[in-house]
């Protein structure tokens, strides 16, 4: 395999890093596809360093401490699912998983470790350069959101969400939501009951001004309901979801 020649800090040779470049580890074991996905990240202005097995990736998730993973799900040693468990426990990064199979039930497993979002084989550079500026935007409204002061939680029958500390409870039982899920329920949680289409949904948690990720919010959605409770968001076919409430 080619190999990803890098400085001590982690950026290509020869460039210099500004100290706000972000860090995306790119975990693949196909020397075409990382080649590929590195140089495109890079040309976007990210520092990227590349691993291709599971023990490597968590190894170099812990040593270089990136702000991102994009994370293929087959990999030798044991595979992007165990790498996702390892890496979440050490610290929460956003991941991006790679999936070779159009397989519903891997996307949902891939969620459920702590992935943020999926993509499929094949797919467009251009396209996975805007998921990873997507969730790092989100990561970072997220902490701006946590920073700021906002009394109240906002309690919809059994469920609580607490939007300082991004925080969601059931029952009085913490759930464990990843980034896009807590963003997910809360978008639907802004208006209980009202319908929101999938592309709205991909709009106002995704920022993405296209219906080609429709797929995305339902397997996010499969997440949810597994998390908070299947009754709790209504399927309307055809157009989207609502988040159910207690009638008054």
């Amino acid at each position: 395999m080619e190999q990803t020649h890098t400085s001590p800090n982690g950026t290509a040779a020869g460039a210099a890093a500004p100290a706000t470049q972000r860090r995306v580890l790119v975990v693949e074991d196909d020397s075409t596809i990382v080649e590929a996905i590195s140089a495109r990240l890079r040309a976007e202005g990210f520092q990227v360093q590349t691993a291709t097995d599971g023990p490597a990736a968590v190894e170099a998730a812990e040593a270089w401490q990136p702000d991102l993973m994009v994370l293929d799900v087959m990999l030798p040693g044991f595979d992007g699912l165990e790498v996702c468990r390892r890496v979440q426990a050490q610290r929460p990064v956003p991941v991006l998983m790679l999936t070779a199979r159009d397989d519903e039930t891997d996307m949902l497993v891939g969620l459920g470790v702590g992935a943020d979002d999926y993509m499929t084989k094949p797919f467009s550079m251009r396209e996975l350069a805007a998921r990873v500026h997507v969730l790092l935007r989100r990561i970072e409204r997220a902490a701006q959101a946590a920073a700021a002061p906002r009394s109240g939680i906002l309690r919809l029958g059994e469920l609580e969400v607490d939007h300082a500390q991004r925080r969601v409870r059931v029952r009085g039982e913490d759930v464990h939501l990843t980034p896009t899920e807590f963003d997910l329920l809360v978008c639907l949680a802004n208006t209980p009951r009202a319908v929101l289409s999938r592309e709205q949904l991909l709009a106002e948690v995704w920022d993405w001004a296209d219906a080609s990720g429709t797929r995305t919010v339902d397997s996010h959605i499969k997440a949810l309901r597994r998390k908070i409770g299947a009754e709790r968001i209504r399927t309307v076919h055809g157009v989207g979801y609502a988040l159910e409430t207690p009638a008054p």
